[in-house]
């Protein structure tokens, strides 16, 4: 598990990711609401799987159920983006279930290489390289790096990231 603040810094992530692919979709709606509700729902979703098990209900505010069962599991998140994107075209408001589970998707990818894992399908899968709250700089950079392409490539058509790839290709060491 990555720490709550790499949690919350994913999440942020996570909505620039949702927003981008919501106007992909050319689901935008006036003055890029959908976007903007994806966007918020996708830093909620970045912390989701963790506060989906707390009993707010209750006075304690204990967890109602272990963590990383439930709410860690793989399927149901990936559904609820799949379902949600599909829907976007005949429901506009479905964007913001995307982008909260867009949201909740990030937060499963940032658990998974800590040493308990996350359920994907059936079992745990975990890739064992770091134990919790760990490398978070290295995570919160992939997630930023993710966000930055998705949003070049929907709102820029790859032109910052092409130009990455031809600077990157002149500094080999070998030319």
């Amino acid at each position: 598990m990555a720490s709550r603040q790499a949690h919350v810094a994913t999440g942020w992530a996570a909505g620039v990711i949702a927003a981008a692919l919501v106007a992909h979709a050319g689901m935008v709606g006036p003055f890029h609401v959908w976007c903007v509700c994806a966007f918020i729902a996708g830093i909620s979703g970045g912390t989701a799987p963790d506060w989906l098990e707390v009993a707010w209900w209750s006075r304690r505010r204990r967890l109602w159920i272990k963590h990383r069962t439930l709410t860690h599991w793989g399927v149901a998140w990936i559904a609820l983006v799949m379902g949600s994107y599909w829907a976007m075209p005949c429901y506009p408001y479905a964007a913001v279930p995307f982008g909260f589970a867009v949201g909740g998707l990030m937060h499963l990818v940032c658990d998974t290489p800590n040493p308990y894992g996350v359920p994907w399908l059936l079992h745990r899968v975990s890739l064992n390289w770091w134990k919790s709250g760990r490398c978070d700089l290295f995570v919160v950079t992939f997630a930023w790096a993710a966000a930055v392409a998705a949003a070049d490539m929907v709102w820029f058509r790859s032109v910052h990231v092409r130009a990455a790839i031809v600077l990157m290709q002149s500094w080999h060491p070998f030319a």
